[in-house]
């Protein structure tokens, strides 16, 4: 029997999610450790982009760009309508809008990141369930392969969508396999103008998903495609779909004739239900797609995944994190603010953009005038503007004009 260790947080996956509450705990001087069955560095299935979102929070938990060696800042988007007509919407102004880094170098960075502030990894340890909650209800203790008990004030599971943690409570979902489909690629010898330009294909047979192409540095790409999960799609018909994607004039055309696909494909599925999933339960605190918090129009996860560890984090150091029912009802609370608003618009969105008509209808209408390419870029890549819909009360004159991440950073 291994000794049982005690600290102030346990946090059960060390991906963007649980890195950035184990920053934002380690920071305010709190013990934390995190752990991951994976070893660091580890590759995760994903298209790689950071939307601003992303960026801001990575820049409120204090990362730096420059320790990603090949952080990809992107200031534009090139949209293709499925009648094959292509718009371009800027994402330039003061700071970054966009960017793209590949998820084994990212993931790395932000767990280097927390441990920088105090946080122990223990990586190559899984989570191998609950031990108790003590007769008070002021600690929780898990079970970590290899190490033994842990016993903590909160457990904050950044651990997937399957969660083991959740599991673990009896509040897991059977037969749950999120609301979208992702594919992904990695391309090399890229010489069309992919190697430069961020693309967005909104093809017939892919909506209201999509296909893109995210530039890397040294003529690479992240290439794939996302489809909502309609009961009919199947994995294997993903499989299918994908080198008739890859053969599609257009796509050819922007990668370049000695484009090569390098490595495997790879699938995930990406949950997106964050507005009636549990978010919290005794000292537990779920986070990123644990939490089902991807954006239901985009598909991306990684700024929710870094919002959410970073509420949960704060949730946990209000009041001095001792009440668990006050800990919870902050979590809840601010992720409503930030997340439920924006959550329902994508939903309407995505439901829009589901016939090939309403997608084309839909960027004839970005591409009217310079100011109509600019702010759909930020409806895209930002959370706020699309949320006013919904809570009228966050509109601010300076909302389409607010600087992006790093704005203060030199050039």
């Amino acid at each position: 029997m291994l000794p049982e260790r005690v600290t102030d947080v346990v946090i059960i996956g060390a991906g963007p999610a649980g890195s950035a509450a184990a920053r934002v705990l380690a920071a305010a001087g709190r013990d934390v450790v995190m752990v991951d069955k994976a070893v660091f560095p580890r590759d995760k299935c994903c298209g790689d982009g950071l939307t601003t979102l992303a960026l801001r929070e990575l820049e409120t938990i204090g990362f730096d760009p420059s320790d990603v060696p090949s952080w990809t800042r992107v200031d534009a988007a090139w949209l293709r309508s499925p009648s094959g007509h292509e718009v371009e919407v800027p994402l330039v102004g003061d700071g970054q809008f966009a960017a793209v880094t590949p998820r084994v170098e990212l993931d790395a960075a932000l767990v280097r990141h927390a441990v920088a502030a105090g946080a122990t990894l223990l990586d190559g340890h899984a989570f191998a369930g609950l031990v108790d909650t003590d007769p008070a209800g002021e600690t929780i203790a898990v079970e970590i392969t290899g190490v033994g008990a842990i016993r903590a004030r909160y457990v904050i599971a950044a651990d997937g969508m399957w969660s083991p943690v959740r599991k673990a409570l009896g509040g897991s979902t059977p037969g749950y396999l999120g609301e979208w489909h992702g594919f992904r690629q990695y391309a090399t010898n890229v010489t069309g103008p992919a190697a430069r330009r961020l693309y967005v294909w909104f093809e017939p047979d892919l909506l209201p998903g999509y296909a893109w192409s995210f530039p890397l540095p040294d003529g690479r790409a992240n290439v794939g495609f996302g489809v909502l999960r309609d009961g009919t799609r199947k994995v294997q018909d993903m499989k299918t779909t994908w080198p008739d994607l890859l053969q599609r004039d257009h796509i050819r055309a922007a990668l370049g004739p000695d484009v090569q696909m390098e490595g495997r494909h790879t699938a995930w599925p990406i949950p997106a239900r964050i507005d009636s999933t549990t978010l919290a339960t005794g000292r537990v605190l779920f986070v990123g797609d644990a939490a089902t918090a991807t954006d239901a129009l985009t598909g991306e996860g990684i700024g929710q995944a870094l919002l959410t560890g970073r509420l949960a984090a704060e949730a946990v150091l209000s009041g001095g994190g001792l009440d668990a029912e006050a800990t919870r009802a902050h979590y809840r609370r601010h992720v409503a603010d930030h997340l439920f608003a924006d959550h329902r618009m994508s939903i309407l969105l995505s439901k829009v953009l589901a016939t090939d008509r309403a997608a084309r209808g839909a960027v004839r209408v970005v591409a009217l005038s310079g100011w109509t390419r600019r702010n759909f870029a930020r409806w895209m890549f930002e959370d706020e503007p699309r949320a006013v819909a919904f809570t009228p009360s966050r509109w601010h004159r300076a909302m389409f004009r607010r600087k992006g991440a790093y704005a203060a950073e030199v050039r």
